[in-house]
């Protein structure tokens, strides 16, 4: 196993912005694939979450919406993409609707570990967004 985070359907449905009965029914309906644990709960690989999340922003919007400005700017999300360049690297983050790109170094995303379908939080200040790992 090569460690790949799994959310539950609560989870993801906060890094989604939407409601754990509406997460629920697009599970149902198939719009994204689950899988059970030892203990019988539902669960989305988190690449399989990140794709969920980019292909349901392009939807313009789903049945709920979720503000998530605060004072202090956090986006908590999942990491749709990463692109390494030889010293800098590009993160994409979904947060619900809103999709933030970082431009960090390399050695940072590889600090932190990030991967395509892991929780992460942008937080942007001014004109500047950090990643943090969760």
């Amino acid at each position: 196993m090569t460690g790949m985070q799994s959310y539950t359907i609560g989870q993801a449905a906060r890094l989604l912005g939407v409601s754990p009965d509406t997460a629920r029914r697009w599970a149902d309906a198939g719009r994204v694939a689950t899988h059970r644990d030892e203990s019988g709960r539902r669960l989305i690989d988190g690449r399989d979450l990140a794709a969920f999340s980019v292909e349901l922003a392009k939807g313009d919007g789903g049945e709920e919406e979720t503000s998530y400005t605060s004072a202090r700017n956090a986006f908590p999300g999942i990491v749709t993409a990463i692109k390494l360049g030889d010293v800098a690297a590009q993160v994409e983050i979904q947060a619900g609707p809103h999709r933030l790109v970082s431009l960090l170094t390399r050695e940072a995303v590889e600090e932190l570990g990030l991967e395509v379908g892991m929780e992460a939080t942008a937080r942007v200040k001014s004109t500047n967004v950090h990643i943090d790992r969760v």
